[in-house]
């Protein structure tokens, strides 16, 4: 009986474990032999130089020490390409809540990472056919975008 208040506790990390094994499927994650600061300055220059557009940079470790507390570097880059993303929107306008294309840089445990979700994966959630070649074209994209990011 002492352990029964934490029945609904195992119960739920039990059914959320396959599905936080399955985000990370759903990822593409590299490691960048630099510093978070280091690799965003290479990932933007990268997506500037193809011809895309940085919208936002957010950072959100300087956002938490705003509010007082601490977060190691972490790091989205907003970006995107309108030939690429207005046909998937023409398709279906609610992918446009995941558009344009973001690229997390964080630091984990001493280590930099750049991750991304899986172009496949946002045309899956949005029932857009993912040999389609705005998707293809994508992946191709973030694929050489990061490891712009990380190239030594």
């Amino acid at each position: 009986m002492i352990f029964k208040p934490l029945a609904p506790l195992i119960g739920a990390a039990l059914f959320l474990a396959p599905t936080m094994a399955q985000a990370d499927d759903d990822w593409v994650t590299k490691e960048s032999p630099h510093s978070v600061a280091d690799t965003v300055a290479a990932l933007t220059t990268a997506i500037e130089q193809a011809g895309a557009k940085v919208v936002a940079t957010l950072d959100h470790q300087a956002n938490a020490k705003s509010a007082g507390l601490e977060l190691p570097p972490t790091t989205v880059v907003i970006f995107g390409n309108p030939k690429l993303g207005t046909p998937l929107m023409q398709e279906n306008r609610r992918i446009a809540l995941d558009l344009p294309q973001k690229m997390l840089v964080w630091d984990e445990d001493g280590q930099t990472m750049v991750g991304y979700l899986e172009p496949e994966e946002l045309a899956e959630r949005y029932d857009i056919d993912d040999d389609a070649e705005p998707v293809e074209a994508m992946e191709k994209a973030l694929d050489k975008l990061s490891d712009a990011a990380i190239a030594e």
